[in-house]
């Protein structure tokens, strides 16, 4: 809650869901105020690793959908390769 306030400067008792990574990026921990105290979920990934942010000028806020997305260990944020268009005779 103090990095939440400080660092970020955001309400932690908001009742948004904070969401927080370790440098290893297998695992993050989420932190939610219920109106009567904090919630604190702790998720580690047995394979892979997050596509996380890598400083605070990254984060941002995620839909329901994208914390969907990370609670199943997807990415959220897909990234697309381009491929270069052929011509085929």
């Amino acid at each position: 809650a103090y990095l939440v306030k400080r660092q970020f400067e955001l309400d932690p008792f908001s009742g948004q869901v904070f969401l927080f990574c370790g440098r290893r990026k297998d695992r993050f921990k989420a932190l939610y105020w219920d109106g009567q105290g904090f919630w604190l979920l702790y998720k580690r990934f047995e394979n892979g690793k997050l596509t996380w942010p890598n400083d605070e000028h990254e984060v941002k806020a995620l839909t329901s959908e994208q914390v969907d997305w990370l609670m199943k260990g997807f990415s959220i944020s897909p990234k697309i390769k381009s491929t270069k268009s052929r011509d085929f005779y």
